[in-house]
């Protein structure tokens, strides 16, 4: 991969020029009996994206700067559709008006919690038929494949409450966002955002035996998240190379995109992309798509596909990224460096993944081919192709296998590549997103697990630090996982075995679907009630904004990068995803166990303030920075500072645990993520951002006096001080640029559902 920054034209699809290159844009123009551009076409050819035309015909506003987005369509997951659909009901929710499918891959297992998974499917399944919605049983599909499958098409927009929501490769734009964003389209609003800068991504060259998609994703990632080059961005994929790549390939690429931090991904469409849709009953849905003759690009990426090796994303991010090769030939130095950040972010001493050093390499004690990115048809069928003849012998070493649905199932044992793997000893298990995130296989303590899934957080794989648990997750592409699985477990590049060349026809069996989704879309039936279980609560009363704030540290994260993961654990704790309470009680439970603490102290305080009862804290801060608050018009609770927030996840629930904790606000450096950003407004606290580290540690109180008028005068500076612990007042200047006039309303509400309910007036 090579980067390149500034502003780049791309000329007939086909050749890439600096903008300020007028005379080569011109000659190429020339050669293809095109019209020459002035300076005034270059600086507006960024009309030529694929990505402006697709947003521009979804923009209801008359902005073509400040986009308001209507999508196409809508989708789920079980973590988040019953908050979503609650939350909705309260605002004015009448009936979906866009096919929204709730997917159940997430809480598939209903093992854990007693009743509640099932129960919260059983409401999903209720509001499908009130609302008129379309749900997807448990174990039936991923999210991401039945959308891809059933919905995805060529110049659509797609919303999902998950941060891996990407068809590009479909020709769709997708964007992963939190609940309340989705709740918008429910009651009618828009997606706003500032239109997004779009980088082409240059495709060139063909993959050599043995690499895969998720080869080309982490090396992509590798090149362009440091630094958050294309956070926000756009990614826009053309060039010669994709001609050559599988539909299933393309979206493996494609669904990595997001841990990138861009926005959203677009490909060009061709035959293939023509095919697949036909393959699954939807040929109306394909047109072609392409750049315009000339088309301005903020960036450009080369990606040259032959150039591109076996990849592993060691622990913790799927940035730390190496060639196999590399890692294996310096493993004890690599290693030694995980295990230090491991010490130092987590206080866990005993980890030792040098263990897994043996004479014949790196040792992985667990494969797994799995979700959205791995358990596709052709990953699938290629590591049977593999593993064939071959046995994974009685020792600790596993692979588990997750076809990504029941019809790409159905087709993979049709076609013998389920008995290929049962035979050599590989496990095959249903659709299901749990390896992902937590809530399936969890490695043992001190495992090293090789993974085609989407993320490598640190406790993303389930284990549990604070209780002396822990595991690593390395990220591979499933042919390099097959080779590990024929060397016994030593890691091993696919480059190295013998591959097999065999493809394979793929039909698709849309009856599998007929006989199990409920597609009630357009079908709204007001008679039925929703189903509710004894872990389905409402939401607690959430404050509207005060005039002065006094907020408590309740957790101080200098991480280079704080996850949601961190922020509100995945795995078996989503179980109370349905509880807001609850749920809340696991809030940064794995990176600052006294954050829950901490936050109830303060609400406890607020609580008191609100009976007519002052803390003797209130009035030390009051004498300490000498200012008379009105005590009816004051907002007390809990802050977080952390110096990059929000990167990983869409989940609203890292924003809306810390909101009825008594949560008023985050500041940070800088926010890792739009969608974070978003769910944080979308909750009612301020999102601010501060030029440098404050001097303030946990239990500090950082004093805003006039929170309410700057925020309702769009101030862009806002004058605050920390109070510290022995009284010292530290005055401080926090900052609210970029928000806009809704973001504001929506934070004096209180949060999103308290602004529709006053328009409701309820």
């Amino acid at each position: 991969m090579k980067v390149l920054k500034g502003k780049f034209v791309l000329v007939g699809g086909k050749e890439v020029y600096d903008a300020s290159d007028i005379e080569s844009i011109n000659n190429s123009l020339s050669c293809r009996g095109l019209n020459k551009a002035s300076k005034e076409d270059i600086a507006d050819a960024s009309r030529g994206t694929m990505a402006y035309s697709i947003m521009e015909n979804h923009n209801v506003s008359e902005s073509s700067d400040m986009l308001k987005i209507k999508f196409d369509a809508m989708a789920s997951h079980d973590i988040t559709y019953v908050g979503i659909i609650q939350t909705a009901k309260s605002s004015g929710l009448e009936q979906f008006p866009i096919p929204y499918v709730m997917t159940n891959c997430h809480n598939s297992l209903c093992a854990v919690g007693g009743t509640i998974n099932e129960d919260d499917h059983l409401f999903g399944l209720s509001a499908a038929k009130r609302y008129g919605g379309i749900f997807v049983p448990p174990h039936i599909a991923v999210i991401h494949q039945y959308m891809r499958e059933m919905m995805a098409g060529c110049g659509k927009m797609i919303l999902g409450s998950d941060s891996h929501t990407r068809y590009g490769a479909f020709g769709t734009m997708a964007i992963g966002e939190g609940g309340p964003e989705l709740v918008k389209q429910l009651v009618g609003r828009t997606y706003d955002v500032k239109r997004p800068e779009v980088v082409l991504v240059y495709v060139t060259g063909k993959p050599q035996l043995g690499v895969g998609p998720q080869d080309v994703a982490l090396d992509l990632i590798g090149s362009t998240f440091p630094g958050g080059l294309v956070k926000n961005k756009v990614l826009e994929f053309a060039g010669p190379g994709i001609n050559d790549l599988s539909m299933d390939f393309r979206s493996g690429i494609d669904v990595m995109t997001t841990e990138t931090t861009c926005l959203s991904s677009i490909w060009t469409t061709d035959e293939k992309t023509h095919e697949y849709l036909k393959i699954h009953g939807r040929e109306n849905e394909y047109k072609k798509l392409s750049p315009a003759d000339i088309a301005l690009y903020d960036m450009v990426v080369y990606m040259d596909l032959s150039e591109v090796k076996p990849m592993i994303a060691l622990p913790f991010h799927p940035s730390n990224v190496y060639t196999i090769k590399d890692f294996t030939q310096n493993a004890e130095d690599i290693l030694a460096g995980i295990e230090e950040n491991a010490r130092t972010t987590m206080g866990v001493k005993d980890f030792s993944l040098r263990s897994k050093i043996t004479p014949k390499g790196v040792m992985a004690d667990q494969g797994i081919i799995a979700g959205c990115s791995g358990g596709t048809f052709e990953n699938i069928y290629t590591a049977a192709d593999m593993l064939e003849n071959s046995a994974s012998g009685t020792d600790a070493f596993t692979l588990n296998i997750y076809p990504q649905s029941q019809p790409v199932f159905y087709e993979l044992n049709k076609i013998g590549s389920i008995n290929k793997l049962m035979q050599f000893g590989a496990v095959i298990k249903t659709a299901f997103c749990g390896p992902c995130f937590g809530a399936g296989d969890v490695p043992a303590n001190g495992a090293l697990s090789i993974r085609h899934t989407t993320r490598n957080f640190p406790n993303r794989e389930g284990s549990k630090p604070a209780q002396g648990q822990i595991a690593g997750v390395a990220l591979m592409d499933a042919r390099s996982i097959a080779a590990t699985a024929l060397n016994g477990g030593i890691i091993t590049p696919a480059t190295e075995v013998e591959m097999p060349s065999s493809s394979y026809e793929y039909e698709f069996n849309s009856q599998i679907y007929k006989n199990r989704v409920y597609n009630g879309f357009g079908k709204p039936d007001k008679s039925v009630e929703l189903r509710y279980g004894p872990n389905i609560v409402d939401w607690p009363t959430i404050p509207k904004m005060k005039e002065s704030l006094i907020l408590f540290a309740a957790a101080v994260l200098d991480d280079e990068v704080t996850t949601t993961d961190e922020l509100i654990p995945s795995g078996e704790t989503s179980s109370y995803r349905s509880n807001p309470m609850k749920l809340a009680e696991f809030a940064l439970s794995r990176r600052e166990p006294k954050y829950v603490s901490r936050a109830k102290a303060a609400k406890a305080i607020y609580e008191e303030l609100c009976k007519g009862n002052v803390d003797d804290k209130l009035k030390e801060i009051e004498s300490a920075c000498g200012i008379k608050f009105d005590w009816n018009n004051t907002g007390v609770g809990s802050l977080i500072y952390a110096t990059k927030p929000g990167d990983g996840s869409a989940r609203e629930q890292a924003a809306s645990c810390q909101r009825v904790l008594g949560g008023w606000a985050n500041i940070a450096i800088e926010y890792a993520t739009k969608r974070y950003r978003s769910n944080c407004v979308n909750w009612g606290m301020l999102p601010f951002t501060i030029a440098e580290r404050p001097d303030i540690e946990a239990d500090d109180a950082v004093v805003i006096p006039h929170a309410l008028s700057s925020l309702e005068a769009m101030d862009k500076t806002v004058p605050a001080y920390i109070v510290k612990a022995d009284g010292r007042v530290i005055n401080i200047e926090l900052s609210l640029a970029g928000l806009e006039p809704a973001e504001r309303d929506i934070i004096v509400s209180g949060c999103l559902m308290n602004y529709y309910k006053k328009q409701l007036n309820r």
